[in-house]
C-alpha cells in the first residue's frame, strides 16, 4: 500500500464529494484543491484542511507530490484542456464525463495516456451502483439467456437541466443519456454500435435555454441487437435534483426491470411538503455514510493508482460512448439514420454544441 497525493480541480457539487471523499480516506496522502471561487475556496480549506489550495489549476501541475488528478471543473470545454495538461505534466487523471468535445480531443488524450502510461478514466459514476451492477451480473452470467433488448429511460428536473443546458450547448443524449449508453454498452460488450438513430422533442426547455426537453436512441450493434436508451431534464422542480431511471433488460430465458425511481424514502413536511432524499444520481453524505455510487468510484480510481489495478472505465470505452451521443445529434439534425463509425474530418463534435 502506498498512500499518494491527490488533487482536486472543481470543487462545486460532484468536486465537492470527491474532495470529502478523498479527505477522508487513508490511501490519500496528502490533498490539494484547485478552485476559482474565493468563497467556495475559503469553505473547503477550513472543513477538509487541503495541504494546499489555489485558484490556478496550473499550479497543481507542477508539484511533484501530486500523483492523481481528479477533474471536475465546468463547463465541459475546460475538460480537454486541463486533462491534457496534467496528463502532460505525468499525472494520473480522472475526469468527469464527457471526455471531450471533439472526438480528435479524446483521440489525443488516449494517446498521451498511453504513451505516458498514465491512468485514465471517465465519470460514468452509475456503474458503481449496486443495481446496476446486479442487472450486468444477470447478463454476464447468463441468467436471462441471450439479451434480445435493452430500455433505459432517465429523467431530471428543470431545474437541474437549466443548469446543465444553461452553461453548454450540449445535447440531453451527450449529458444525460450518456450515462445509460455507456452502461448498457458496458453490460453488452463486446459487441460495438454500428447504427444510431435518434429523435429530438422541445418544450419547457426551449424558452430556457433552447434545448430540447427530452432525446431518445435506437442504437443497433454488431451483434444484430438493438437497445432504446431516452434522457431528459425537464421534470416539474419539485425536490430540486430528483433523478428517476427505469430499465428494462429482456433475454431470451428472462428479463430483469430496475425501478430506480428513489420513492423508497419520502419526507413530508409543512415547511418544505414533498421531498425525495438521496435521489441524486451523485448521491449524498447522510453523516457517518454515504448513499449513493459518486463516492466509491472516486475510492476505485484512488485505489487504481496506489495500489495499481485496473480502471473499471476506460477511455477507450468512453470515447465510443461520445460517438454515439455525436451520432445521435446528427441523426436528430438530419432526421435519418448514421452509420458508426463515422466517417467524417478530425474534428466532429456534438451537432448541439
Amino acid at each position: 500500500m502506498k498512500p499518494i497525493g491527490v488533487a482536486v480541480v472543481g470543487t462545486g457539487w460532484c468536486g465537492g464529494i470527491r474532495a470529502e471523499t478523498l479527505a477522508a480516506h487513508p490511501l490519500a496522502a496528502s490533498l490539494h484543491l484547485a478552485e476559482i471561487r474565493p468563497e467556495r475556496l475559503n469553505e473547503l480549506k477550513a472543513k477538509l484542511k487541503p495541504k494546499s489550495a489555489t485558484a490556478d489549476y496550473r499550479e497543481l501541475l507542477r508539484n511533484k507530490e501530486i500523483e492523481a488528478v481528479y477533474i471536475s471543473a465546468t463547463p465541459e470545454s475546460t475538460h480537454y484542456p486541463m486533462a491534457r495538461d496534467f496528463l502532460a505534466a505525468g499525472k494520473h487523471v480522472f475526469l468527469e464525463k464527457p471526455i471531450a468535445l471533439e472526438l480528435s480531443e479524446a483521440d489525443e488524450l488516449i494517446k498521451l495516456s498511453g504513451e505516458n502510461k498514465l491512468k485514465f478514466s471517465i465519470g460514468y459514476s452509475q456503474r458503481f451502483n449496486p443495481k446496476y451492477a446486479y442487472v450486468r451480473k444477470l447478463i454476464r452470467d447468463g441468467t436471462i439467456g441471450k439479451p434480445v433488448s435493452a430500455l433505459v429511460s432517465r429523467h431530471i428536473t428543470r431545474g437541474l437541466g437549466s443548469k446543465i443546458s444553461g452553461r453548454i450547448k450540449l445535447s440531453p443524449a451527450a449529458m444525460e443519456a450518456t450515462h445509460d449508453l455507456d452502461f448498457v454498452l458496458w453490460c453488452l460488450e463486446p459487441a460495438k454500435p454500428v447504427r444510431v438513430y435518434s429523435q429530438v422533442n422541445y418544450g419547457a426547455m426551449k424558452a430556457v435555454s433552447g434545448a430540447p426537453d427530452t432525446q431518445w436512441l435506437t442504437v443497433t450493434l454488431d451483434s444484430g441487437l438493438s437497445f432504446v436508451v431516452g434522457g431528459g431534464w425537464s421534470l416539474p422542480p419539485g425536490y430540486p435534483n430528483f433523478s428517476t431511471t427505469w430499465i428494462e433488460m429482456v433475454g431470451a430465458d428472462g428479463v430483469v426491470m430496475v425501478d430506480d425511481s428513489h420513492r423508497d424514502v419520502m419526507v413530508n413536511t409543512m415547511a418544505k411538503g414533498m421531498q425525495l432524499p438521496m435521489s441524486t444520481m451523485p448521491g449524498e453524505f447522510v453523516e457517518h455514510t454515504y448513499a449513493g455510487p459518486m463516492a466509491a468510484e472516486t475510492v476505485h480510481f484512488l485505489e487504481a493508482v496506489a495500489l495499481e489495478r485496473p480502471v473499471l472505465v476506460t477511455p477507450q470505452h468512453a470515447r465510443m460512448v461520445m460517438e454515439v451521443y455525436i451520432a445521435a445529434d446528427l441523426s436528430a439534425e438530419r432526421n435519418e439514420a448514421v452509420t458508426l463509425p463515422l466517417q467524417w474530418p478530425k474534428k466532429i463534435r456534438s451537432a448541439s454544441a
